[in-house]
């Protein structure tokens, strides 16, 4: 992993781009805090695909632990009453 500041990455970005081609993970810091990451497109595309499908997939392999247990969901239709005092 190469660990650049932001000033610097501003000089000589072509040059982490191409590190980053060719598989390396760059981080830019600002104060010597990290607040960004330069990764290849081929590694963006395959965690931001495994990322996103992770819920369906999820709901797949449980679907039938999903189903509604008879549990009565409906809203009720009475209103408490905030005039009178509960404690009374």
């Amino acid at each position: 992993m190469c660990r650049t500041s932001i000033y610097e990455a501003r000089n000589n970005f072509s040059a982490l781009v191409k590190m980053a081609e060719e598989g390396e993970v760059v981080e830019l810091t600002r104060y010597d805090k990290p607040v960004a990451v330069i990764i290849s497109y081929a590694d963006y595309e395959s965690k931001s695909s495994s990322n996103s499908n992770w819920l369906f997939d999820w709901r797949e392999k449980h679907n039938d632990e999903l189903d509604d247990l008879g549990f009565d969901i409906t809203p009720s239709r009475e209103c408490p009453d905030y005039s009178k005092d509960p404690w009374a």
